[in-house]
Order: C-alpha cells, then sequence, then structure tokens
C-alpha cells in the first residue's frame, strides 16, 4: 500500500487542502454507472468491427475515466460479499470519506500501483478437498476492477456463444439450458458426452501464452505484474510462475480469456454469418461444446467422435499449461446420464431427457442443512428461521428451472424431522400437542398451510422448498451481451421475465418499485441477471436481510408507504446530479 493513501485513510493524517472528502454521499450513481456503461459498449462497438485502433483508445480513456474509479471503489468497499476481506496489509475500508479519499487516490495513482502477493486461504470443497484462493490487497482490487472495465467488453465481442461461465448477463442456467435445448425433443443425434474437468486451471495457466493474447491491450504490463506478484502463505511469499489466483476480480475473465479458442480445437462447426444466422447455430454433424468457467461437455453424435473430440483437445491444453483431470473426465452414454453444475442429466428409456438434482447435490444441501440445525441447539425459533431461511431459499432457486419438484418434497420432509428432533431437544418437558402449537402454525398470509415452522413471538416463519415454482429458463440469445448497445430493450425485457423468488412483501415492493431503487433510480437487486448458483442466491437472500435490518427498507416522511433500497442507498438523502469531478 503506498504510504501517501495510508495517510489519507488515517483518521489523524493531515488531508491535503484541495480534497474534501465528504462528498461520497452525493454521488450520483445512476450517472456514475450510465458513463460507464456507454464506454463500455464503444469498446465492444469497436471491438466487434474489428476497429483495433479504436478499441485502444477507448480502452486508455476508461482506464483514466473518473466515473470508472468511482465504481470500481464502490465495488470493491460496498458491493462485494468480501469487502471486509483484507489481503496482505491488512487494510479495509468501511466509510464514506475513506471511500472517497481512495477514489481521489486511485485517480492518480492507479496505473503506478506496484502490486503486492496475494493472501493464501483454503476453503473447503467436495470429497473433503481443500479450494485455495488468493486474496488481493483492497487497492490491487479496486485497479484490477478499473482495468476490467477496459478488457472485459473486448472479449465480450469475441468470446463464443456457448462460454457462459463468469460472464455478464449469463450464468450456470443458461449453459444448463444450452445442454437442455441441444439433447432434448425426439431427435437423437448427439447421444455421447464427454464430460471433462481440467486440473488445477487457476493454477495452471500458461502465462506466456495468456499475456500474448493480450498483445496491444494498454494495461497489459499491469495484468504481468498481477500474475507474477507471488503468493503470501504463513507469512512466507513465493513466486508464481503459471497461473491466476482465484479471488482476484479479473481472474476469471483472464480464465476464459486464456481458454478462448476451445471451441475451434474440439472441431465445432457454425453456420457463417452472412447465412441469416449470425454465427451462433452449429452446423449439422459437428460436436457440441458447452463450457461454463473450467467444467464443460462435448455433446458428439458417437462415442469415436468424442473420443476424438478429447484427443484434439488434449493437444490443444498441453501448451496452454492445463490438463484433463483424468479422475473425473469421461465419455458417457445419454442413457447413463452425467452430472453438471449440480443437476444429473440424462435421457430416460421413455426417450425424455430430464434434468434433476444431482445425488451429490442432495447430499451435501442435507450436510448443510443438519450441520446448521444442529449448531442451533440452543437457540430460538427466530434464528432457526434467520439461519435456515437464506439456504432454502438460495437453493430452492437455484433448482428450479429443473425437474426438482420430488427432490423438494423428499427435503422438505427431511427437514420436518430435523426439526421437531430440535423443539423436542429445546423442550424436552413438553408434549407433542405443545411442541406442534406452539411451532407449527399457518404463518403464511397466503398459504392454507397449518404445519409452517414459525417463532411465534414475531411471527417470522421458515420458508419451504416445495413454495418455489418450478420456472423453466429462457436461455439467453446467441452473442448476446449487455454491452451491446442495440440489445438494451432484450436485456430490460429478460429482466422482468425472470421472477425473483423472495418473500412476499419484498416481491410487492419490487414491483411497486419497478425493481429500481428510488434514491439512485438503478436496478435494485440484479443488473444484468439474477444470481445463478445455490451459495450466489443465499449471498443475496442474506444481504438483503441486512439491507433490512440496517433500514433499507423505509418509510418515507412522503407518505407513499414502505421503499426498498440499496444498501448503499440508505440513510443518504438524495443525491445531487454529479460528485465532485463528474462534471
Amino acid at each position: 500500500m503506498d504510504k501517501e493513501l495510508r495517510g489519507m485513510l488515517d483518521a489523524s493524517a493531515n488531508r491535503p487542502a484541495d480534497a474534501d472528502f465528504g462528498w461520497w454521499p452525493q454521488v450520483f450513481w445512476r450517472d456514475v454507472e450510465d458513463r460507464v456503461r456507454v464506454l463500455r459498449q464503444r469498446i465492444f462497438t469497436a471491438a466487434r468491427e474489428a476497429d483495433h485502433k479504436r478499441v485502444r483508445s477507448l480502452q486508455r480513456l476508461m482506464l483514466r475515466s473518473w466515473s470508472n474509479t468511482l465504481w470500481a471503489v464502490r465495488r470493491v468497499t460496498q458491493a462485494n460479499a468480501g469487502r471486509g476481506t483484507a489481503g496482505v496489509d491488512g487494510m479495509v475500508i468501511l466509510d464514506d470519506e475513506s471511500r472517497a479519499a481512495m477514489a481521489w487516490w486511485l485517480s492518480r495513482n492507479a496505473m503506478k500501483v506496484e502490486p503486492l502477493p496475494v493472501r493464501r486461504v483454503y476453503i473447503p470443497k467436495a470429497g473433503g478437498k481443500r479450494r485455495p484462493l488468493g486474496i488481493p490487497t483492497l487497492t490491487d482490487r479496486a485497479c484490477q476492477a478499473i482495468v476490467l472495465n477496459a478488457l472485459e467488453p473486448e472479449w465480450e465481442a469475441r468470446f463464443e456463444p456457448d462460454v457462459y461461465g463468469f460472464r455478464p448477463g449469463r450464468g450456470c442456467h443458461d449453459a444448463l439450458a444450452a445442454i437442455f435445448g441441444t439433447c432434448a425433443g425426439a431427435t437423437r443425434h448427439r447421444m455421447w458426452v464427454l464430460d471433462a474437468d481440467l486440473k488445477g486451471a487457476f493454477d495452471n495457466i500458461d502465462h506466456d501464452r495468456l499475456l500474448a493474447a493480450l498483445e496491444g491491450f494498454p494495461a497489459r504490463e499491469h495484468i504481468r505484474a498481477w500474475l507474477k506478484a507471488g503468493v503470501m502463505e504463513q507469512g512466507e511469499t513465493s513466486p508464481t510462475e503459471a497461473g491466476t489466483p482465484q479471488g482476484g476480480i479479473i481472474s476469471p475473465l483472464l480464465l476464459n480469456v486464456a481458454m478462448h479458442g476451445m471451441e475451434e480445437a474440439a472441431g465445432v462447426r457454425r453456420y457463417p454469418q452472412h447465412w441469416g444466422h449470425q454465427g451462433d447455430h452449429v452446423a449439422k454433424g459437428s460436436p457440441v461444446l458447452v463450457r461454463y468457467a473450467d467444467d464443460f461437455v462435448a455433446l458428439c453424435h458417437s462415442q469415436d467422435d468424442a473420443l476424438a473430440v478429447k484427443d484434439r483437445l488434449t493437444e490443444w491444453l498441453r501448451p496452454r499449461g492445463l490438463e484433463f483431470n483424468e479422475d473425473k473426465t469421461r465419455i458417457v452414454s445419454l442413457f447413463d446420464g452425467f452430472d453438471f453444475l449440480g443437476f444429473n442429466i440424462r435421457r430416460y428409456p421413455c426417450g425424455k431427457l430430464l434434468m434433476k438434482p444431482s445425488k451429490a447435490a442432495l447430499a451435501r444441501i442435507r450436510k448443510r442443512l443438519h450441520g446448521e440445525v444442529k449448531a442451533l441447539h440452543g437457540a430460538n425459533a427466530l434464528a432457526v428461521v434467520a439461519t435456515l431461511n437464506p439456504i432454502i431459499r438460495g437453493w430452492a432457486a437455484y433448482y428450479r428451472i429443473g425437474v426438482s419438484s420430488h427432490a423438494y418434497h423428499q427435503l422438505e420432509d427431511w427437514l420436518f424431522w430435523r426439526l421437531w428432533y430440535w423443539a423436542i431437544r429445546t423442550h424436552p418437558n413438553k408434549g407433542k400437542r405443545w411442541i406442534k402449537a406452539r411451532y407449527w402454525r399457518k404463518y403464511h398470509p397466503r398459504r392454507g398451510d397449518h404445519w409452517t415452522f414459525g417463532d411465534p413471538e414475531t411471527g417470522r416463519y421458515l420458508a419451504k422448498f416445495t413454495w418455489t415454482p418450478i420456472v423453466r429458463h429462457a436461455k439467453v440469445k446467441g452473442r448476446a451481451s449487455p454491452d451491446d448497445p442495440g440489445l438494451a430493450d432484450y436485456w430490460r425485457q429478460r429482466r422482468k421475465r425472470q421472477p425473483a423468488p423472495v418473500a412476499d412483501f419484498l416481491a410487492d415492493l419490487l414491483r411497486q418499485q419497478n425493481g429500481r431503487c428510488p434514491r439512485c433510480y438503478a436496478p435494485l437487486l440484479y443488473a444484468d441477471r439474477l444470481p445463478q448458483t445455490p451459495t450466489e442466491w443465499e449471498t443475496w437472500h442474506q444481504s438483503i436481510r441486512t439491507a433490512i435490518r440496517r433500514g433499507a427498507v423505509t418509510d418515507p416522511n412522503a407518505g407513499h408507504g414502505r421503499q426498498l433500497l440499496h444498501l448503499h442507498c440508505v440513510n443518504h438523502a438524495p443525491p445531487a446530479r454529479a460528485a465532485p469531478g463528474l462534471a
């Protein structure tokens, strides 16, 4: 961390005479986001037209943009779930004055910052293994967010249509819908699947290959510095000769850049653009490759075709520092089924293709809920509701696009007995009728369910898996990107068509406010897409709960009833049209 910035963030430090850092609450974020969005669209348009000179000029403009700096600081200090996690320098920013000071400093020094090593932490994976994460410093995260807005639109214009991981406007549900759309129906052409997994993709990407793909990008040397910054673990720093650490804001984009061209290497052929297909449709006889980050499947016509695709990709991956994880990579018939992104996808003897929650996913949610309920022994019912609701709603929201009703009912019955044992343990001297009358009532005002678990004192109740309706997901259209200025209406309508599975009173507020914050007028709970993993959904619901606790649901003096606000708009008066430096 630069000493000048540390001094500015110190409450006892002398501020620069010309810098008043009390203006952060008055930033009109809709103007900031509009400026960033328009500049991203200009980069995207120039890249699609192959005007490389204009692309580089606009990227340099984005790297210097004051609005982009404000956006980046807000993202890493307010919006991101890891905003309270420090890097090796131990610094976090929690107040508006420090955010303003950081933005002021970055606007002058962002492209001069020497990156520090990332802090190595580990998170648990399935099977008892641990996934390594690298946590950059807050300054490095902000600089990466600035660079991301300059680099991402260029590659959004170049990525293949069936790449869905870590891209704006796309997610797991789109990848699953692409597989279903390819394999469903009466035709039985692509009946063999290369179900592939790469070994340590983030940790083994070849730096030289990646940097060669970024040739000409104005901040290429800054990306090189981040890649070579090293890793600090238990006080010792080790160099990084390969890979891009998971945990960095720009790392997912760099993975997609490194793996760009995999579709062509696999032998996928698409109809030419001049045939009226925009180059989106796969030709007959060609395999289909659907990729989400480092997990992908190749849908092939025969077992021999699948083996040929695997051989071609093995040769293509080797110079990029990547290889198949042979323990998890297999070639299977669609009648045997395969697991992908938490779903089991299989064609049954009746001829139907069904997507169901996988056995591993069901085992994980049961283990998670069992651990949470066990940890809540001795707590009250309100704590049970507050802890389990985000998990239940998040898991059910993710799996609502498949054939999940049976799984929902199974989990509902299983969870009932876990809660019943919790209640008996909490009240060992009470009878079953008393326990039922205390905790299981008709809490939901619109449902006739008398067996809803809740807190009798507050009326808060536990959501049920079966309350989440099955909603088929409409896959994102071809190469559509939120950075395409010609598709603004498409993304607006797409947001409206995706219902948000939230509590009834929140859903009512969303409809009344047309999904927008009344303070900054930006989309309230989602921008380009809803969350599309169980963890994202859970974090989303928890952030709503935190916002409510901090006053994001307000009762305006004007008498219009309750309003739902962004968390960063709470306690801030409606701001002026611009902040210092935006005019």
